[in-house]
């Protein structure tokens, strides 16, 4: 009976010590791995101080501007304070702004509302991978789009340039813009955003045009992409024949010529649909053509087909109005 007693206390205290050896274990792992993570947090003590400037933003492609028109462009100017803050230049301020930073792991922080991967870091430059962030995730395999940064201090005395030049187009964007200009000005319907939007000049006084701006804020993250890639204008005729307001698209050619697209609202008859292209396309025709000089659009200082939005609206005059 105690032999078997003693076999059942053995064979518990054998349990007992593989328990606290699973316990200790475990702890030491999880201390391991807690150990291997602040290790992995991203650290900027080694350029604390130091002055960055954004001279590429480029696409996995190596390229600035795809085939839409669309244009990443370097703005960023940061200098790392310590671990926990950026100085970042705001350039609707005018001035830099301190942001808290937030460090991750696998070389991933945010600053200034945008989540970022470390590619490279040194006293001269840095290489940094835009993330993109839905909800409270972040896509680690990032957007695929770079920004490259100089040192200030490397800009002025080693490379003896400044910002102006580096930041101009590449060869390869160039050469890549005038593929896309040939195909849009052969084509229309491959027209893209022109970098620099149409303009318009009023032949009358009685004819006034005004595009829409983006008012930049922490809402759209102070972007205003989309005043050229989707250019807006109020167009006001006065003394026109009767009071009017059509909304409708048209491709500026790399001539000037404005050619109708479609109208920019819903139709729930089809008479009536039919009935405002024609109205609205005459209405193009005749006062539009006729009052406006028109400019193209141009993307690195080549014009080319672009396609605009109009809201155009006829109004009689006062004393007009009065009689009817």
């Amino acid at each position: 009976m105690f032999t078997t007693i003693r076999k059942t206390i053995k064979a518990s205290i054998f349990i007992l010590l593989g328990v606290i050896t699973i316990i200790y274990t475990s702890c030491n792992s999880a201390s391991s791995n807690s150990n291997k993570h602040n290790k992995e947090l991203i650290s900027f003590k080694s350029i604390q101080g130091i002055g960055y400037t954004e001279v590429q933003r480029l696409q996995r492609n190596g390229l600035a501007i795809n085939e839409y028109g669309y244009q990443l462009e370097p703005q960023w100017q940061i200098n790392f304070v310590s671990d926990d803050s950026a100085s970042v230049y705001s350039p609707i301020k005018k001035r830099f702004l301190n942001f808290p930073l937030t460090r991750g792991s696998d070389s991933i922080f945010n600053a200034a509302r945008a989540w970022l991967k470390v590619k490279k870091m040194n006293k001269d430059s840095l290489i940094l991978e835009i993330l993109k962030a839905k909800n409270d995730s972040i896509e680690v395999n990032g957007s695929k789009v770079y920004m490259t940064f100089y040192a200030d201090d490397y800009i002025k005395n080693v490379l003896h340039s400044d910002t102006g030049i580096l930041r101009r187009p590449s060869r390869r964007d160039t050469l890549f813009v005038k593929g896309i200009v040939a195909k849009a000005n052969k084509d229309i319907t491959k027209a893209f955003a022109a970098r620099q939007v149409v303009t318009f000049q009023s032949r009358s006084p009685q004819v006034s045009v005004n595009q829409e701006r983006t008012v930049p804020n922490e809402l759209n993250n102070f972007d205003t992409a989309d005043d050229y890639l989707g250019p807006t204008f109020d167009i006001t005729i006065n003394k026109a024949y009767k009071e009017f307001y059509y909304s409708f698209s048209v491709c500026v050619d790399d001539k000037g010529q404005m050619h109708y697209v479609k109208p920019l609202i819903g139709f729930t008859e089809e008479d009536y649909k039919q009935s405002y292209i024609r109205l609205s396309k005459q209405i193009m025709e005749t006062y539009l053509k006729y009052y406006l000089n028109v400019k193209p659009g141009t993307t690195l200082s080549m014009p080319h087909a672009s396609v605009i939005s109009l809201h155009v609206e006829g109004k009689v005059a006062a004393a007009e109005t009065a009689k009817k």
